[in-house]
C-alpha cells in the first residue's frame, strides 16, 4: 500500500473554478487516477497555496511515500503567499529525499527550486495538445517515459513553462514550441520526475479546462472564437464517452492510442509509481 501526498497548486479561487468545470479539484482527480493505478493507494490531499503549514498535523514527510503536485491557475513569477508556500513545500520534500512527480505547474515549481527559471513560453501557449513531442537521446531509455513512442502527443493546457532547466537536470522530451515538455530534476537526496503536459487529462476533463480558458484560448489565436471553444469542447467530449462510434472526429483532431487509451495516456503517472515511489517503498521494508 502506498502513502501519497497530492498537493492541489491551485488557491482558493482556482479550485471553486475547477469544481465549477468538473465536479472536482485537480487534487480530487488526480488522486482518482493514482488510485485507479496503483489500488489501495491512500491519498491525502493537501492545498498548500492556502496555509502556511502545508502538511496535515502530526506529520512529517518520512510519513510518505511520495509527493504528486498537480497544475494550477497562479504564475511563478507573481510571486506572493500562495507561490511562496509551494515553492518551499517543494523545497522541503526534494530535500527531505522524498519522490516528487508533477504536471504543469509541478514542473515549473520545482525547475525554480532548483535553481531554472520559470515564466511565459516564448513561442506561445498550448491549449488541447502538445503536439509532436519528441524524446531525447536520455528520454529514449529513461524510466519515466517507459512505453512511450519516439514522438507523441498528450494533453496540455498551459501558458507558463520551464524556460531554463535547472543545472541537476535531465531533459527528456520536448517538441517545437518548447524545448523542456518532460524533465527529470535532482535537488539533494530528492526525485522530481514531471512533465509540462497533463497526462492525468482525460479528454472530457481537458474539454472542460478549455471551456474555463475560452477567453485565453481565443486571445492566444488557438481559436478563433467561443463557438469554436465550445464546439471543439464537444468534439473531445464525444470521443472520450465513445470513440468508436466518431471515427471522423478522431481523425479530425489527430486523436491516437497516446491520446485515446488511458493506460498510455498516463504513462509518466504509472511510471513514476512503478520505478521511482515502490523501489524506495520496498527498500524501506
Amino acid at each position: 500500500m502506498l502513502h501519497l501526498l497530492v498537493a492541489d497548486g491551485n488557491d482558493r479561487e482556482g479550485r471553486a473554478s475547477h469544481v465549477a468545470g468538473t465536479g472536482v479539484t485537480s487534487a480530487e482527480a488526480y488522486a482518482a487516477i493514482l488510485r485507479q493505478l496503483a489500488p489501495g493507494t491512500v491519498c491525502t490531499l493537501i492545498n498548500p497555496a492556502d496555509a502556511d503549514e502545508a502538511l496535515p498535523s502530526g506529520t512529517a514527510f518520512s510519513d510518505y511515500d511520495g509527493l504528486v503536485v498537480t497544475g494550477s491557475t497562479l504564475h511563478v513569477r507573481d510571486g506572493g503567499d500562495a507561490v511562496r508556500r509551494q515553492i518551499d513545500l517543494m523545497r522541503h520534500a526534494l530535500e527531505s529525499g522524498l519522490p516528487v512527480f508533477g504536471s504543469c505547474w509541478g514542473v515549473q515549481v520545482a525547475a525554480v527550486v532548483a535553481g531554472g527559471e520559470a515564466g511565459p513560453n516564448p513561442k506561445g501557449p498550448e491549449y488541447g495538445f502538445s503536439r509532436d513531442l519528441v524524446l531525447t537521446e536520455a528520454g529514449r531509455t529513461h524510466p519515466l517515459l517507459t512505453g512511450r513512442d519516439r514522438r507523441f502527443d498528450a494533453p496540455a493546457m498551459h501558458l507558463d513553462a520551464v524556460v531554463a532547466p535547472p543545472p541537476q537536470a535531465t531533459v527528456l522530451a520536448g517538441n517545437g514550441l518548447l524545448s523542456v515538455q518532460a524533465i527529470e530534476i535532482v535537488h539533494g537526496p530528492g526525485v522530481f520526475w514531471g512533465t509540462q503536459y497533463h497526462p492525468e487529462l482525460d479528454l472530457d476533463a481537458l474539454a472542460a479546462m478549455l471551456r474555463l480558458s475560452a477567453e485565453d484560448v481565443v486571445e492566444a489565436g488557438a481559436l478563433p472564437d467561443r463557438a469554436a471553444v465550445e464546439a471543439y469542447a464537444a468534439d473531445l467530449c464525444a470521443i472520450h464517452v465513445a470513440p468508436e462510434a466518431h471515427p471522423a472526429l478522431v481523425a479530425r483532431h489527430r486523436l491516437g492510442p497516446d491520446l485515446l487509451e488511458p493506460v498510455r495516456r498516463r504513462a509518466e503517472i504509472g511510471n513514476f509509481l512503478e520505478h521511482l515511489v515502490r523501489p524506495r517503498v520496498e527498500a524501506a521494508a
